[in-house]
């Protein structure tokens, strides 16, 4: 059943032919993830969808303004703006616009083999809060690329390109604060803060009990928490931006291999050398010729 106004101001929608979907599912690339239709509803009032059986497609539907609901396996939920639902292919759902504050929605559908890595999110309302991180632009930003190079034509290279970019826009739901990393505060975050210590002092000889020393906790507790949120140990952490900041040496100056290694605070090129092949898995030189510009 569907209910709907003779259009919304401002709609778009595509919706992508069965021989196009045949092919994604065919598809190295696309067949993992792919879109089948895609639009956006500005103010959609008595916007409204039954299906009893559901769709062969996963329904992704985010909120930007206004409200609505959808209803699920005998569950209704509100959608407020800035949250988001995925309704599971082939089952019975419902979902429509609130009449008196209609909402604006994006919307996608969409299968392929891998829709399970998103199964955390899907079936569960999702709050997507406001701060100043939100990187809520960005994410309109991943939604107009996947439109306008579907609006291009179904080329292999475009159905390719819009199937990473749903899969980077659902992940920036599953795996928001990682989403959201790039614009933090970093310095209110003890391993962020510990993590831009040890950027810092990459050329200083530094131990854990600087670290630690240095966002206010014992060696101990500090060395919990960072393995909870990094899994690795603070001091194994410190060694790997060694080796990134040595990789950068390696092949963007021409300091000497001891060079870098004596910058880095290792004991010595062999001992460098060592680090390095365990971290990177070729010899420092190798890195060299093969990564040099």
């Amino acid at each position: 059943m569907e209910k709907i106004a003779e259009g919304f101001k401002g709609e778009k929608a595509i919706i992508t032919p069965y021989s196009i979907r045949h092919y994604q599912t065919g598809n190295a690339i696309t067949k993992q993830l792919y879109v089948t239709h895609i639009g956006y509803y500005p103010k959609a009032r008595y916007h409204f969808r039954e299906r009893p059986a559901g769709t062969p497609e996963n329904i992704f539907i985010y909120c930007e303004d206004g409200s609505g609901w959808v209803q699920l396996n005998g569950d209704k939920y509100v959608l407020h703006k800035n949250e988001a639902f995925i309704l599971p292919a082939n089952e019975a759902h419902a979902y429509g616009s609130d009449n008196a504050n209609p909402w604006s929605i994006y919307w996608i559908h969409f299968c392929g083999e891998h829709v399970n890595m998103f199964s955390s999110i899907i079936g569960r309302l999702v709050h997507l809060q406001d701060s100043d991180n939100s990187r809520y632009y960005d994410r309109f930003l991943l939604f107009e690329e996947m439109y306008q190079n579907l609006e291009m034509g179904y080329s292999p290279e475009n159905l390719e390109y819009v199937g990473f970019c749903l899969n980077y826009f659902l992940a920036s739901i599953k795996y928001l604060s990682q989403y959201r990393e790039v614009k933090n505060v970093k310095e209110t975050d003890c391993i962020q803060k510990s993590i831009l210590f040890m950027k810092e002092h990459l050329e200083d000889k530094i131990v854990l009990k600087d670290i630690a020393g240095h966002v206010g906790y014992s060696s101990s507790r500090f060395g919990t928490i960072f393995i909870e949120k990094t899994s690795y140990s603070p001091m194994e952490y410190y060694n790997q931006l060694k080796i990134q900041r040595a990789c950068s040496y390696l092949q963007f100056s021409d300091l000497k291999l001891k060079e870098v290694a004596f910058r880095l605070g290792f004991y010595d090129p062999f001992h460098f050398s060592k680090a390095f092949k365990q971290e990177m898995g070729i010899t420092p030189k190798e890195y060299r010729k093969r990564y040099r510009n």
